[in-house]
């Protein structure tokens, strides 16, 4: 007799399905953190003055970061519906922050289970005793 496999299926980690990444963790949105895409000084979308000033912001620090809107605090140049069809509006311009990231890497992971695009892993059973 044949065993049935229960795993759940691997998730399709396509950039344009998802946008997971391009929101604010819920770890940072809990204590109220806004500054989640550092725009760095090499970053192509420094050499672009007006996307700098319709996108971006300034801290207190001095750093520049993506603007963050909406209620999932997402990055303002991406555009669509998360977890079904998004695109980056900036895309060749993006921060280097943004090319870091790698489809199905931890941090991809991490941010598509918040957002609910997979499901939780399931927790592990407690070990019982022996006796």
């Amino acid at each position: 007799m044949a065993r049935k496999n229960h795993a759940l299926p691997e998730p399709d980690y396509d950039c344009v399905k998802c946008g997971a990444c391009c929101c604010n963790p819920d770890q940072n949105r809990e204590i109220d953190y806004r500054e989640y895409v550092e725009v760095e000084k090499r970053d192509a979308i420094r050499k672009q003055s007006e996307l700098m000033k319709k996108l971006t912001f300034i801290n207190k620090k001095g750093e520049i970061h993506m603007r963050l809107v909406g209620v999932n605090q997402r990055c303002c140049a991406l555009t669509g519906r998360i977890g079904e069809e998004v695109s980056c509006s900036i895309y060749e311009h993006r921060p280097g922050v943004c090319r870091r990231v790698k489809p199905g890497d931890e941090w991809c992971i991490k941010v598509r289970i918040e957002r609910g695009i997979d499901p939780a892993p399931p927790e592990p059973e407690p070990k019982r005793k022996k006796k």
